[in-house]
Formats: C-alpha cells, sequence, structure tokens
C-alpha cells in the first residue's frame, strides 16, 4: 500500500454518499474504481468497512488506502501497432477493427495491449495485470482512437478527464435509413438489457445517463455516413442509441439485425458490397484530451479506414441515381 488519504467530513457533508464524496476528494479515481476498493475493504469509514451508498455522518473519518500498481503479466508480443502519438507519459494508437483492446477470456493474445507491451515496455499498471495502461475502450470491431497512459500518473490523470466527460470523441459511421433531420441529440440512459445480460439498452431499470449528438455527412437513401460525438462513454453507448431512433450501425447484428436487413436490398452490387464490410461500420475518428502531464490541448484525427472508406466511394458512385434522396 502506499500513503493513506484521510479525508473528515464537514457539515456541509453530511448525508453525502460515501462513493460521491470521495469522487469528488479524490477524482483521480473513477466511482466504479471506488465502489471496487470500498469491496476489497481498501476504503474504511471510523477504521470500519462500510458499503459505497454509505450516508456519511457529522465526525466520520474516511481513509483510502491506494493499491501499489499490480506488475504486468500480460505476454508482450511483436504486432503491428499505428502509433499516432506517443511521449513518456502518453501514447495514441489507431486501433484496427478486429483488435481487442485487452486481454480476456477467449482472447488472451494478439490484443492492443499485447502489441503495446512489445512496443511501450513502460506502460501504467494502474489498469491490473492484464490491462497494463487502458484507460478506456473501443470494441473489438469499432476501428480508430485510443489514448493509453504509460505511467500511473498519466492513467490517473486522463481517467479524472473521463469520468469528467472532458475527452472530446467524434465517431463516424454508416447506419441504417434516411434521417428525416439532418442532426439531433439522443438523450437517453444505458444499461444491462433488462433480459439479455450480455446487451446494453436504454430500457434498463438501472441505466446511466448518456447523451450522443448526431450529424448527417451523406446520404445514400437507405444508408447514411454520419458523425457522432457522445459527451459520455457508457458501454455500447453509441450502438444503442442509434438503434433506439431506428437508425441502427451497417454491420451490428447485436443491435440492429443487420444481415437480415442487408439481405432485403434489391440491388445485387450494393448487397454484394454490403456483405463484404466484415464489422460493425463504426470509427473512432477524432480524440481531443490535455495531456495529464504538460496540460498542453491535444488533438488527433484519422481518416476512415479503408474498407469504410472503400464502402463510402462505391455509394456514391453506384447509388447517385437510384438511392439518393433528391428534395
Amino acid at each position: 500500500m502506499i500513503d493513506d488519504l484521510i479525508c473528515p467530513v464537514a457539515e456541509h457533508e453530511i448525508g453525502t454518499r460515501l462513493d460521491i464524496f470521495l469522487a469528488g476528494k479524490a477524482p483521480s479515481f473513477s466511482r466504479s474504481q471506488i465502489k471496487r476498493m470500498v469491496e476489497d475493504g481498501l476504503i474504511l469509514v471510523n477504521g470500519k468497512t462500510v458499503k459505497a451508498g454509505y450516508n456519511l455522518k457529522m465526525g466520520d473519518e474516511v481513509y483510502l488506502k491506494c493499491k501499489e500498481p499490480v506488475p504486468v503479466n500480460a505476454a508482450a508480443q511483436d504486432i503491428p501497432v499505428d502509433i499516432v502519438y506517443e511521449d513518456e507519459s502518453v501514447a495514441v494508437v489507431n486501433k484496427p477493427a478486429g483488435m481487442v483492446v485487452h486481454p480476456a477470456a477467449g482472447n488472451y493474445e494478439g490484443t492492443l495491449v499485447n502489441a503495446l507491451l512489445h512496443h511501450c515496455r513502460d506502460l501504467s499498471g494502474i489498469g491490473g495485470v492484464i490491462r497494463p495502461g487502458i484507460v478506456h475502450r473501443l470494441d473489438k470491431d469499432t476501428s480508430g482512437l485510443i489514448v493509453v497512459a504509460k505511467t500511473d500518473e498519466a492513467h490517473r490523470g486522463l481517467a479524472a478527464q473521463f469520468q469528467g466527460h472532458q475527452v472530446k470523441k467524434i465517431y463516424y459511421a454508416f447506419v441504417f435509413g434516411n434521417p428525416k433531420e439532418d442532426e439531433g441529440v439522443i438523450e437517453a440512459a444505458v444499461g444491462r438489457h433488462p433480459v439479455d445480460r450480455k446487451k446494453m439498452s436504454v430500457f434498463s431499470k438501472r441505466g446511466k445517463e448518456a447523451l450522443t449528438r448526431w450529424r448527417v455527412l451523406e446520404r445514400f437513401g437507405f444508408l447514411a455516413l454520419m458523425e457522432i460525438r457522445i459527451e459520455t462513454g457508457r458501454t455500447h453507448q453509441i450502438r444503442v442509441h442509434m438503434n433506439s431512433i431506428g437508425h441502427a450501425i451497417l454491420g451490428d447484428n447485436i443491435y440492429g439485425n443487420s444481415a437480415k436487413r442487408v439481405q432485403a436490398v434489391q440491388d445485387t452490387k450494393v448487397r454484394s458490397q454490403l456483405k463484404s464490410l466484415k464489422r460493425h461500420a463504426l470509427h473512432a475518428g477524432q480524440l481531443a484530451f490535455t495531456h495529464p502531464r504538460t496540460g498542453q490541448a491535444l488533438k488527433f484525427e484519422v481518416p476512415l479506414p479503408e474498407d469504410m472508406e472503400v464502402l463510402r466511394l462505391f455509394l456514391n458512385e453506384h447509388i447517385e441515381s437510384k438511392f439518393r434522396p433528391t428534395g
């Protein structure tokens, strides 16, 4: 353990939940991290273990024991990785579609972490033994920009920015349908699906607030290319939100029943081209954050990956006369 953080409870803080209280006192830790620390007995109130929802009382003293970083034991692998930016604190990577971010059940090798351990041997250990340096994630089939912490200080700083919704992320996606408006906002809580626990849903009773802004870039009648900005970073947020308004992402068979929709396309050339896309058409194209050590504002942008750009060019050439709306 490293030095304890002792937080006495002031009068105006009486009745505050323990996890909310600590989120304000130790912003480098997320609410989920604080909850796990409570469960692990690393957070005590007056020397005793309590629940994360404990309501603080006058005179309470909160002890926060910070864990030493766990030694990394994921295997380094010589896998090509597109590093867009790197210094002694952080690395920004353009992750390809099909690559899992960190080792997990069924994917212990060939992940972004395995690749980074070979290229960046000084990753932060705060993310755990199989998630070194990982501050946020992208789905396996989502391509694009992800920032990785190389020091524990950077990890805490980036985690605080994500927790405070200060990191700006812009995605690009092909979605089904022809939106009536050119832009819009989706504000709907996202949580575990009430029946299928492997999925997320906007109908969860315990969903967390989530906000997504979208703008149409190009229209192809039965498909649209969108720019999507997320104000929050809930699991599968974009995929769930877009499906909830009737514009599921192309290639998403978990939330959008994409295979059935593609099969219904009558033009054989178009149908064949759509089938050639072997993943959901979602790309994290822009990422902006404040450097956790220097305070410098950083912004990165990468173009559409080859599979999505090929599709965009094909649609522009082939669907102009048949599907593009004229009004």
